[in-house]
């Protein structure tokens, strides 16, 4: 059994079902979950069965593909309900993403400053048994409630939890205490904060279940989201306060009439199992927008969606032709990343396309390459408020050089406006799609001029996933992950060329900044303990200072000293540690890396000096 067998389960069941366990239970908990995941399920319409044993069924009843209550997941051995059996079944299961919020109008803004519930009474109030309240004043930005800075305070708390134990010990136990966290900032109207700790949830499973997709810098990533998060909800207000909440949905809002000119078509293939197409469109103005259709069923349905009607009015259209042809829309829908809606009032026909070469898709090109990544950037930023809106997807004129190996595997190098090298990768490497043997075929063709769509990948060089390209003999254009070249669309490779080293310009070692990394990580992994245990930091602070980089010499010190700090009673006991304090070392140096980062990409980006000789660049 796969945890794609089982139903989603709604975040406060899981919950439920842990908390209703006896301790000793508990402590079995994770073992169960394992065994589980061993044997045999099936479905038979909205209910999904697991053979706990040969005698023993586990019944996990999921009506509209969730399981909503505890009473959806039944057992049929002795100790039910209070068996292991359903807490482990609901730990084994997806997280269900949170429902859309209920009809009605949202809690009331709370204005001005709430009073401690520790203060006096005001004069003259004393012995009446009612504080009074003066009307809000109208000036003073919208704050959080004291049930969403409690909601808040409880994710920081069940976060820094995690911190402390790190991935082996942050099992089912210190999940159900996000879940459930989750679970009350959503009651809360606080969808940000609680959607940032059911994905740390899904990476500390997918961590802890050997998922070959996980990343530890996703988890760190996710880790300070939610940590960050839940530390503004109590600082904020006004607009900041509405970013720092988020939305519960990507509402889908009127944008009447729209002509829309196709760009590319690219598959989509999630580790979740998930595969379709999604077709980028622009209008008249430059906006980007996606006509997509994602569902279960992985790189097979992603090569069968391609030629599929896109889900857009009454246009037949299929997803690759979409991607060159052109759409006039009525009563059109669009989310704030661009998705255009396909709801009933939505009409659509098709209607002429536009070459790159031409206006309005022409002025895409025509942006210098260290605008348009430093405007991807603010997109693909880890740390970025809702609705920053933007896209990260670059569109540059290059020439091909060649192909180059790195440690990771290999990328082709091409030059940009500016004179800068740029690394082109694979979007996927799935061999059924044409991703791979595109560019390697591109490789033996130095010298090409070609018009790309790449999406940006943040490095400290210059580096997209290559998507579409135009055709090398400059008629059409390719969706490198669908369509496949053939050598004879290729031209005559430049032979006064010099072949492109192995080891290409700027791919010189990490930087030090990946001493202060690798700590962030290494706690996410280990826990607080692992990282109070390391001993002396004074070798690395001091490279770090002598790399001009002060601030991350200062913040490791701090997060190796917060780590072994530990605080002694009277009688010489060990006191607990303090993971809060920890949390907040931890959270400075992963937003700091994070920001060192993005501005070190962005000045990989920056155009080359005049006289810059690229020959001496490729060596």
């Amino acid at each position: 059994m796969t945890a794609t067998q089982l139903p989603p389960v709604a975040p406060e069941v899981t919950a439920t079902l842990v908390e209703d366990l006896s301790p000793r239970l508990r402590k079995r908990l994770d073992a169960a979950v394992t065994k589980l995941g061993a044997r045999p399920a099936h479905r038979d319409g909205d209910t999904v069965t697991v053979a706990v044993d040969d005698e023993t069924d586990l019944r996990l009843h999921a009506p509209g593909g969730v399981v909503t209550t505890a009473d959806d997941i039944t057992c049929g051995c002795l100790l039910s309900p209070a068996c292991v059996h359903r807490a482990a079944a609901a730990c084994a299961a997806p997280a269900a993403d949170p429902p859309a919020e209920p009809a009605g109008e949202p809690a009331p803004p709370v204005t001005g400053s709430a009073p401690h519930p520790d203060s006096a009474p005001l004069p003259g109030t004393a012995g009446t048994g009612t504080t009074p309240h003066p009307d809000p004043d109208p000036t003073a930005p919208e704050v959080a409630s004291p049930a969403q800075r409690a909601a808040a305070d409880a994710l920081r708390s069940a976060a820094a939890a995690v911190l402390e134990a790190g991935v082996d010990g942050a099992g089912a136990v210190a999940q159900a205490s996000l879940l459930r966290a989750a679970h009350s900032a959503r009651l809360q109207h606080l969808p940000r904060a609680a959607g940032a700790a059911l994905s740390v949830v899904t990476l500390l499973r997918a961590a802890r279940g050997g998922d070959p997709s996980y990343r530890t810098a996703d988890l760190v990533t996710a880790l300070a989201e939610l940590l960050g998060t839940a530390h503004r909800v109590g600082t904020a207000s006004g607009e900041e306060l509405d970013a720092v909440k988020g939305r519960a949905r990507r509402p889908y809002s009127p944008d009447g009439s729209l002509r829309l000119y196709g760009l590319f078509t690219e598959p989509v293939v999630t580790a979740s199992g998930h595969g379709g197409a999604r077709t980028w469109v622009a209008g008249p103005d430059g906006r980007l927008c996606t006509v997509g259709d994602v569902a279960p069923g992985g790189v097979g349905r992603a090569l069968g969606v391609a030629d599929r009607a896109v889900r857009l009015g009454e246009s037949a259209l299929t997803h690759r032709e979409l991607g060159r042809a052109g759409l006039a829309v009525s009563g059109a829908t669009v989310s704030p990343d661009g998705r255009l809606g396909a709801g009933k009032g939505v009409k659509a026909v098709t209607a002429r396309g536009a070459d790159w070469t031409e206006p309005p898709l022409a002025a895409l090109w025509e942006t210098p390459p260290f605008q348009q990544a430093t405007r991807a950037l603010r997109s693909t930023s880890r740390y970025a408020d809702p609705g920053s809106g933007g896209s990260d997807l670059l569109f540059l004129d290059v020439e091909v050089r060649g192909a180059v190996r790195e440690a990771g595997g290999t990328c082709l190098l091409a030059w940009c406006d500016g004179g800068v090298a740029v690394r082109l990768t694979v979007a996927d490497d799935d061999p059924a799609l044409a991703h791979r043997d595109n560019l390697m075929l591109l490789a033996t063709a130095p010298g090409t001029r070609l018009r790309i769509i790449g999406r940006l990948v943040p490095a400290l060089h210059p580096r997209l996933t290559l998507l579409a390209c135009s055709h090398p003999t400059g008629e059409g254009r390719i969706d490198l992950g669908f369509d496949r070249l053939r050598r004879a669309d290729l031209p005559v490779p430049d032979a006064r060329l010099e072949p492109v080293p192995d080891e290409p310009v700027d791919s010189g070692g990490r930087s030090p900044l990946h001493l202060l990394e690798r700590r962030i990580e290494q706690t996410v992994t280990a826990g607080r303990a692992a990282l109070g245990l390391l001993g002396d930091v004074s070798a690395e602070t001091r490279r770090l200072r002598r790399s001009g980089l002060p601030t991350a010499a200062g913040l490791l010190a701090a997060l190796r000293a917060s780590a072994a700090r530990r605080g002694r009673d009277p009688f010489g006991r060990l006191l607990p540690a303090d993971t809060d304090g920890f949390a907040a070392h931890w959270l400075s140096a992963a937003r700091y890396t994070s920001a060192v980062s993005e501005s070190l990409c962005a000045a990989a980006w920056e155009p080359t000096p005049r006289g810059y000789d690229r020959a001496t660049a490729e060596g």
